[in-house]
């Protein structure tokens, strides 16, 4: 099979869950790379992601690692045979990688949640609002970079959209509500689209009221993507450098309890869609 000079998040998650299989079962890269019939260098390389496994090679290592729970063996099964390019592949080459991983991991998520403190979470925006946000990036973005993060954007909402939309639930605190990207108009327009988009069955917005006081976090966005099995839950988050992905236990642990903090402090969707409402008047 061939080598990978730039493998995506997807392919390198692949090759760290063999990995931590193989060190969970106590197993050397020799005595693995041995009952494939290949050297230690080529199992690194596909622990790395830079090489894929087969189907065959996942079923045989995890039979000799002692791993019996075959959803979890099933799900990364299914990610090895995934070979057909997706949509965000049309950006390769023109956009960073890393924001064609976040498009790919919620592509294949069963359940999405995320938290928004200072922007209308990117999955909920119009074209409008997101040109602004993109236009105020240091150093000033070309038109045409920006241009192409807008589409990118846009295409990502296909999640929400398909036959088996994906579920979303956004936590936004309310001063995310109130920036003005792009002035009054444009922000009115997307505060009218979160409330409609928020009506639908597979949509959940909820909104942290600035009067809830502090919050946990050092209020960047979150991204909490499940998948198809827990131990493939990804969290994704954003910094000024790009995207982050982290799917160490104690990570996953720690961002779900912050999941689980704002959905008990948010208003209700219904008390949320009053609230941005009432910003709406406003402007």
């Amino acid at each position: 099979m061939a080598t990978r000079s730039t493998p995506t998040e997807r392919q390198k998650r692949l090759g760290v869950e063999l990995r931590k299989m193989r060190l969970a079962a106590g197993v050397t890269t020799e005595y693995a790379a041995g009952l494939l019939g290949i050297d230690r260098t080529r199992l690194s390389n596909m622990e790395s992601g830079i090489r894929p496994f087969s189907a065959d090679r996942i079923r045989t290592l995890a039979c000799n690692y002692a791993c019996d729970d075959e959803g979890y063996i099933n799900a990364l099964v299914a990610m090895c045979e995934q070979r057909k390019r997706g949509w965000w592949e049309h950006y390769r080459g023109q956009l960073p990688q890393g924001l064609l991983d976040v498009a790919e991991l919620e592509w294949f998520a069963t359940r999405l949640h995320s938290l928004q403190t200072v922007h209308v979470p990117g999955l909920l925006q119009l074209s409008g609002y997101a040109r602004a946000v993109f236009d105020s990036a240091l150093p000033p973005l070309p038109r045409s970079e920006v241009e192409l993060r807008v589409a990118l954007r846009m295409q990502r909402q296909k999640v929400l959209e398909q036959e088996t939309a994906v579920e979303y639930v956004a936590y936004v605190h309310e001063s995310a509500l109130r920036m003005q990207f792009g002035g009054r108009r444009t922000m009115r327009e997307q505060l009218e689209h979160l409330c409609d988009i928020s009506e639908r069955s597979n949509v959940d917005v909820r909104v942290l009221p600035v009067d809830a006081g502090a919050f946990p976090g050092a209020g960047h966005a979150v991204l909490y993507a499940h998948g198809v099995v827990p131990q493939l839950d990804t969290v994704q988050l954003d910094s000024a450098h790009g995207g982050e992905f982290t799917h160490a236990d104690a990570q996953l642990t720690k961002y779900r309890a912050h999941m689980d903090w704002w959905h008990d402090r948010s208003l209700d969707p219904q008390g949320s869609r009053d609230l941005i409402h009432s910003i709406i008047r406003q402007l």
